[in-house]
């Protein structure tokens, strides 16, 4: 049974769409969800796996904040100081649970490498961000779900 599931490259490819999504690449993952779900896939497991490579793709970026030094993160990555500023922003008003806004598109990446940068502890940086982007990805497989029944 589990090798049958780790068989379908529709999950392979989730998990690397949302991985990449995660980091600082502009990509979305939430379309690849929807056409597996619409294709019959199942729900928690896709769910599941969108949710563990996003959130393995926002430790990288993480890591990145952490250890990554001012040159990596403006020259290399090209996040621009007002990203910087508006994810630093978004730590002064709301502190740590921002991560919670790890999904949202923009603003999310930078948050994860803001969380690095200001050396966030890893723990609650894992929770808060495992928590929203499940929300998210669970969200958009309700509607997905209720809308094709």
């Amino acid at each position: 049974m589990l090798h049958d599931w780790l068989n379908q490259p529709g999950y392979l490819s989730l998990f690397c769409m949302s991985f990449l999504a995660s980091t600082l690449v502009p990509l979305g993952s939430e379309w690849l969800l929807v056409m597996m779900l619409a294709g019959g896939y199942e729900p928690l497991p896709t769910v599941a796996v969108a949710t563990f490579g996003n959130y393995l793709g926002a430790v990288v970026t993480y890591l990145v904040g952490l250890w990554g030094g001012r040159w990596l993160i403006e020259r290399v990555l090209r996040v621009s100081p007002h990203q910087q500023q508006r994810a630093h922003d978004y730590y002064q008003r709301y502190g740590a649970y921002s991560l919670l806004f790890s999904w949202l598109p923009v603003v999310g990446d930078p948050l994860c490498l803001a969380g690095g940068m200001l050396k966030v502890n890893f723990g609650l940086f894992s929770l808060l961000v495992v928590i929203g982007k499940l929300a998210r990805y669970a969200a958009v497989a309700l509607i997905t779900l209720k809308s094709a029944g």
